[in-house]
């Protein structure tokens, strides 16, 4: 059963152990819980539907409950408090493109808006309702999630929009095959939310962000069937993959994604490595991306979250074990993780292998082997659980994510940390923040940072604290040439920031296809666009 007021599936928590919580509370103080509200006290606020009946639509509150909010922080708090504030009027459950054409033909007359969703697992306002005095109508695409078409040849699969991270995978991998994007929401998020929102996937390196991996597919707009066929590369003007990617349900609802697929690998292993700096680490980091070493992913921990997982970890007798030993090998206080993938055959895996362990010796990396990275695999998609264990234990927990050239790596991921863990300062609070970098490239790398720090005596106080960290720290990147987002799209809640990194006649662009493809600006109202 999927929780109705947070993260993913009841029966699935994330433990915290005592040392963990002995270390926050030592870091920001100790937890300060506040009371969630019931199920019941929060359906018995669905208001009245102002949609007039139709076979394809629900107007039960239970269903529009469950599609009012996303998982950003502020949705979270509205959730736990019992707020939602508004509902949408009625969900629909498409089963094919004809259907979205017949709900977007209901939008019409019926004068409402229209609300795309996947996966509910946006952290950015995608999918929350508009205060609008028109009927809003959410479109969910979970039961297009079917494998439609294989073409083995091309090695091109196509989907319907609603398949889940697992759904995609089970019904290739029974074929010999896989897409291979693994985003930290794969468990929940949809083939189609990845499209719509630039998704990356945590072995990035190996297969590449959704932009390489989206090969074409259909777009239902108010203007017509926008439909995009697959090409292995073509001269042929502007290329209109680009309109659906990062779209985010503003120009058309996405009915079918054809995507670039891979065969399985014969062997995969993820090892982790501890450099004795944050300077060695970065620089090492650096080398293999433009290097070019034929890996599937990159992830570094900077000290602070370095210490931090190790703690949350549990297992303190190995824990020290591994520190002692660490420290003999020279990666003491100042240390920083490093963990790395190998995908491939195993020739491949045993040259790459070698290439890494040669280049990280270089700059001073303690190899520990797989151990720690197969205990990274198994837990790779539970992360997100986390914020459910930090809130019943009194703390609030919630990320940051960009993207800038390696010459500004340093300078904007300092700013970051500094901003956040000053922020709350004027009321005596401390913050908890780390860092890690999980996407390279050649020319520069994502930076994703997280920051703990204790709820305020009410929900609307809490609010404000998130509002003023999330707010300052988003204006911190875009002035200091990060983008505001490199993996969670923009939603509401980044659309402030974008005319920053887009410009003026950029903004205009998007201005003029929204209203092309949607004249009467039906489709996801203050999403990508502020209107």
């Amino acid at each position: 059963m999927r929780r109705w007021n947070g993260w993913g599936e009841e029966t699935t928590a994330m433990e915290l152990p005592a040392a963990g919580r002995e270390f926050l509370a030592e870091a920001i103080g100790p937890g300060m819980a506040l009371a969630d509200a019931s199920l019941e006290a929060v359906l018995a606020k669905v208001p009245a539907s102002r949609l007039a009946e139709h076979p394809l639509v629900i107007r039960e509150a239970h269903d529009r409950l469950m599609h009012a909010r996303g998982q950003s922080l502020a949705d979270w708090l509205a959730m736990r408090e019992g707020e939602f504030g508004l509902f949408p009027d009625g969900v629909a459950y498409p089963q094919s493109a004809e259907q979205i054409r017949e709900l977007m033909r209901y939008a019409e007359a019926q004068d409402c808006l229209l609300i795309p969703y996947g996966g509910g697992t946006s952290v950015a306002g995608h999918i929350n309702p508009p205060a609008s005095d028109k009927p809003v109508l959410t479109v969910s695409l979970a039961h297009m999630n079917r494998l439609l078409e294989l073409d083995e040849e091309s090695l091109v699969a196509t989907f319907g929009p609603g398949a889940n991270g697992p759904q995609v995978e089970s019904q290739l991998r029974a074929r010999g095959y896989t897409l291979g994007h693994f985003p930290q929401s794969w468990e929940l998020s949809t083939l189609g939310g990845w499209v719509a929102s630039r998704s990356s996937g945590q072995q990035s390196l190996r297969y590449g962000r959704i932009e390489q991996l989206f090969a074409g597919g259909t777009l239902e707009t108010f203007a017509g069937s926008l439909e995009i066929p697959t090409f292995p590369a073509s001269s042929a003007g502007p290329d209109l993959r680009e309109l659906v990617l990062g779209s985010e349900g503003r120009f058309g609802v996405i009915s079918s994604v054809k995507v670039r697929i891979s065969r399985l690998a014969e062997q995969e292993s993820f090892y982790v490595v501890f450099l004795p700096s944050w300077e060695r680490g970065l620089a090492a980091m650096r080398s293999l991306a433009q290097a070019r070493v034929q890996l599937s992913m990159l992830r570094l921990s900077n000290a602070v979250e370095t210490r931090t997982q190790l703690t949350l970890a549990g297992h303190p007798g190995q824990i020290a074990w591994l520190e002692r030993y660490l420290n003999w090998r020279g990666a003491g206080e100042d240390k920083c993780m490093l963990t790395f993938g190998v995908t491939g055959s195993r020739a491949q895996n045993a040259a790459s292998l070698k290439a890494a362990r040669r280049m990280l010796k270089d700059f001073g990396g303690v190899f520990t082997g797989t151990l720690l990275g197969r205990k990274w695999e198994a837990s790779r998609f539970r992360s997100p659980y986390l914020r459910e264990t930090l809130w019943q234990a009194g703390y609030v927990v919630d990320t940051l994510e960009t993207a800038t050239d390696w010459s500004n790596v340093d300078n904007l991921l300092n700013r970051i940390e500094s901003n956040l863990r000053g922020g709350l300062a004027a009321e005596g609070e401390r913050v908890h923040v780390f860092t890690h970098l999980s996407h390279v490239y050649g020319e520069g790398s994502s930076i994703y940072t997280t920051y703990v720090f204790r709820p305020a005596s009410s929900y609307a106080k809490t609010h404000e604290r998130w509002r003023r960290l999330k707010e300052s720290t988003s204006r911190v990147i875009v002035e200091n040439r990060g983008t505001i987002s490199h993996q969670h799209g923009v939603g509401k809640d980044h659309a402030p920031y974008l005319p920053t990194e887009k410009g003026e006649l950029g903004m205009a662009t998007l201005r003029t296809l929204a209203a092309h493809f949607d004249p009467a600006g039906r489709l996801n109202p203050g999403t990508l666009l502020q209107d």
